[in-house]
């Protein structure tokens, strides 16, 4: 087996010692970075994201795989600032204002990452104008928003108000997601998409920055 196979392989695993190892040594051994970051860890992400979607693996292996895919961004990330390798796009996410519970969004920054886009986390209780300013000045082209209550889905619309109003439709993106969140209420507010679990919410973002 190939050296980037190992990586995808040990990373699947969750072994990030051992992805480290590997890094460094396919390193050593000239290959590139952008071959390691895309044919090694991003490689074995994809996998573990299908198996999530699948429901073959739990939440425990995906946090497990991401601090493998951790370990070997760590190595790489010098000679991928050096290179200028660009990432798949932005997106920023966060839990709306009110609402304090963050799994479901911590997931999808994890598989986002995993799948090579740089992710700006604003955490929870993120006010509606916080989204698109950082949007804005970040150039991002998707934002994403979780809510697990009813009493805060009504902010998700103050997000995409102010995107209509400003005329910034064209620019920015928005996906929405969350135990209470539907595909009725998302088409309601003008929301371009809805996520009903990480791993599709990954396959609309992607899909949404040309990157299927």
């Amino acid at each position: 087996m190939d050296i980037l196979s190992q990586i995808s392989e040990h990373l699947q695993k969750g072994e990030d010692q051992k992805v480290s190892e590997l890094t460094k040594s396919a390193l050593n051994q000239k290959k590139s970075p952008r071959e390691i970051l895309n044919h090694g860890l991003i490689a074995g992400m994809n996998v573990i994201g299908d198996q999530f979607k699948a429901h073959e693996i739990f939440l425990p292996d995906v946090l497990m795989a991401a601090k493998a895919m951790a370990a070997g961004t760590a190595q790489l990330k010098p000679f991928l600032i050096k290179d200028g390798i660009p990432s798949r796009g932005k997106v920023v996410i966060g839990t709306v204002q009110g609402d304090l519970h963050d799994i479901g969004k911590n997931l999808v920054g994890i598989l986002l990452k995993g799948a090579g886009f740089e992710v700006i986390d604003l955490g929870n209780d993120v006010a509606p104008e916080k989204f698109v300013e950082t949007a804005l000045s970040n150039n991002v082209s998707v934002i994403g928003m979780s809510a697990l209550l009813t009493t805060t889905m009504g902010v998700m619309k103050k997000v995409t108000d102010i995107i209509q109003q400003d005329n910034l439709s064209a620019k920015i993106k928005v996906i929405i997601g969350g135990a209470p969140v539907t595909k009725a209420f998302a088409d309601e507010i003008g929301a371009d998409e809805y996520g009903y679990d990480a791993g599709q919410a990954v396959e609309c973002i992607k899909s949404m920055t040309g990157q299927n």
